[in-house]
């Protein structure tokens, strides 16, 4: 004995709607409130943060960064320790204040 659901199953969406009534194109605007309101389709509450695509695809993007990692025996970067993160920064600014300096004179005397 084959069931309702294991019939309706085989049927597209569009299908089933028409079996269940077939003017429904006069009544709804479009086959998703035909179906919502015979019980066919329903919504599901979920999260606001699932319903971001940079959320989806970061959870994507981190999978299959795993699995080229798995594919070609990647292994992570060591962590660099903080004492070493802070003195590599601080370098960084530092040359960076530098070449702003040494270029601020070459602006004044363009700009005369």
């Amino acid at each position: 004995m084959t069931g309702f659901a294991e019939t309706s199953q085989r049927k597209s969406l569009r299908e089933q709607v028409e079996s269940l009534l077939p003017a429904w194109q006069s009544w709804y605007p479009s086959l998703f409130h035909a179906a919502e309101d015979l019980g066919l389709i329903r919504a599901r509450v979920c999260s606001p943060s699932s319903l971001m695509l940079s959320n989806r695809h970061a959870a994507v993007q981190s999978e299959a960064l795993q699995a080229f990692k798995a594919q070609w025996s990647v292994e992570d970067e060591p962590e660099v320790p903080e004492q070493e993160h802070s003195l590599l920064l601080r370098r960084i600014q530092n040359e960076a204040r530098h070449r702003k300096d040494r270029l601020q004179p070459q602006f004044k005397r363009r700009q005369k």
